[in-house]
């Protein structure tokens, strides 16, 4: 009688422990925004260390989401900038990427390796949402998965006005560079 039981609770252990594995998690993610201008001396790069990432490797599915006031920048006052003028951090507090990778069959979680991403989803940011487009790489290496990725976002398209008395000084177009070190969800 003792046997059957035992071997269903193994099963759930075994189900649990086999669908933790599929969701590789991190509060550590570094993403990079940079904002400068090309041959312009003055760097606008603001850099998080807590950037939140979630991988479902089963479905494919993907999550970043980091609050604005994470970046960290070279000089206080363009931090101040960056949050206060630009990005409302007040009443924006984070940035959030929802999306899929569309390649999923090409890409062997269990295998170390390197493999081209493609992913699709929504960016969302200052009150905006716009659909995306990117490429990244995934590094698979002794059970941790890294995703690496620069996308250029228009900072118009979520509504980011850059003042023209520096419009000189601020690119258009901010670089987003992603670099998350993902390890197993545990349950």
């Amino acid at each position: 009688m003792k046997q059957p039981a035992i071997i269903i609770a193994l099963s759930v252990l075994i189900c649990f422990h086999t669908q933790a594995q599929d969701k590789f998690f991190t509060k550590s993610g570094k993403l990079t925004f940079d904002a400068t201008v090309p041959a312009s001396p003055e760097k606008i790069t603001g850099i998080s260390k807590t950037a939140t990432a979630v991988l479902d490797t089963k479905t494919g599915n993907l999550q970043f989401s980091v609050l604005m006031k994470g970046f960290q920048f070279e000089r206080a006052l363009m931090e101040e900038h960056f949050n206060e003028n630009y990005v409302e951090s007040n009443k924006f507090p984070k940035a959030e990427f929802r999306g899929v990778i569309l390649n999923q069959d090409a890409i062997s979680y269990s295998k170390d390796g390197s493999y081209m991403a493609k992913v699709k989803g929504k960016m969302s940011m200052h009150g905006e949402t716009k659909e995306i487009e990117a490429t990244g790489t995934i590094k698979v290496k002794s059970g941790t998965i890294t995703l690496l990725s620069d996308l250029g976002l228009p900072l118009s398209d979520y509504k980011i006005s850059i003042p023209s008395l520096v419009a000189d000084k601020v690119a258009a177009k901010a670089q987003v560079r992603v670099d998350c070190q993902l390890e197993p969800l545990k349950m």
